[in-house]
């Protein structure tokens, strides 16, 4: 297997908010969990450039980029109730976007054969005009309409494994066929969109949305069923020529926010499933970049599994383990049964 990129800065733990659960320590966790790893030598460290103004306007209004931007210049505060701004936020958050873009050009040049941008705040709730959810810039969907308008791609698909819905990323690409978007997510949950029916706009984007609400306690056989009966047999009919991954990680059983049981072995399943899809679909190609997470040692966990596999190496042990629980399998399968009945990915 060819290499296997990181794209991550120091300036990022400038972005934090004392007593906010979305903090510099959730980085910090990572680089303790690599460095324990022992991955350093084997991976490619490529250092990340902000993102220019047009990517991100490609994405976000220059109203939000310039809200965002005019908090930041003085001093930071509170968007919402979830959503802060330091003073070192716009920076943060536009070279996020930044070493999503560069993960994406270095996959796609053939410099590398996958990449991880390790990066915060996270992304995936910023919509076109509103930041939210800890999140300031959607930087996997900065990413994928920079593979699209400036790398000359026809197709990218996006799946998204956080456990909250990706609203933002949805909002975005909602009318564009030329990226499909795939979300596995807690319901009823934050923030309260992806329903099944809503799949894409029907009159430019049929079908290229797909929503996977699962019921909370879905764990391991659960995901596991959804990905090999859904998130595939859709990424095949698409055919994507690259795949991102908006890599949150707080459907871990022991994740304070998330109320879903997956383990770090249970995501190194979907991981892996995804890696080969990508090479099956698209020469391998395939980015992640790191959206939420919140138990530390689950988060430093998950993503040195997922460099290893990304490395073509087993993912390791499990230094956490699994809980015992019952999943709730009959709601799972009518979620699926209701997708292939319904979804023109899957008919």
């Amino acid at each position: 297997m060819g290499e296997t990129a990181i794209l991550t800065d120091l300036s990022f733990d400038a972005h934090s908010w004392h007593g906010h659960v979305e903090q510099a320590a959730r980085l910090q966790a990572v680089r303790r969990a690599l460095d324990a790893s022992s991955l350093h030598s084997e991976l490619r460290h490529l250092v990340p450039q902000p993102a220019p103004t047009a990517a991100l306007e490609a994405v976000h209004t220059p109203q939000l980029l310039r809200s965002v931007r005019q908090l930041a210049s003085y001093g930071g505060g509170q968007l919402d109730l979830d959503t802060y701004v330091t003073a070192d936020s716009w920076d943060a958050a536009t070279l996020a976007a930044g070493a999503a873009i560069g993960a994406v050009e270095a996959v796609v040049a053939g410099r590398v054969r996958s990449a991880f941008a390790l990066v915060r705040p996270p992304g995936h709730h910023a919509t076109p005009g509103r930041a939210m959810g800890f999140c300031l810039i959607n930087h996997v969907a900065v990413a994928a309409r920079y593979a699209v308008q400036r790398l000359g791609l026809e197709r990218v698909a996006i799946v998204d494994y956080d456990v909250h819905h990706g609203n933002g990323t949805q909002d975005i690409f909602y009318g564009d066929p030329q990226v499909l978007f795939i979300s596995t997510h807690a319901a009823p949950f934050y923030p309260g969109s992806g329903a099944i029916s809503e799949m894409g706009d029907p009159a430019t984007a049929p079908g290229a949305t797909l929503n996977v609400p699962l019921p909370f306690g879905t764990g391991d056989t659960g995901y596991a069923l959804v990905f090999e009966q859904v998130v595939a047999p859709a990424l095949r009919r698409f055919r994507p020529q690259l795949m991102l991954v908006s890599a949150g990680y707080d459907a871990h059983w022991s994740d304070p926010l998330g109320p879903m049981l997956l383990s770090v072995r249970g995501y190194s399943q979907l991981t892996q499933q995804l890696i080969a899809l990508a090479d099956e679909l698209c020469a391998g190609r395939i980015v992640f970049t790191l959206e939420g997470g919140y138990n530390l040692d689950a988060l430093g966990a998950c993503v040195v599994a997922t460099l290893r596999l990304l490395l073509g190496r087993e993912p390791g042990p499990d230094p956490i383990g699994q809980v015992e629980a019952q999943e709730p399998m009959a709601e799972v399968v009518r979620a699926i049964d209701a997708l292939k009945a319904h979804h023109p990915l899957l008919r």
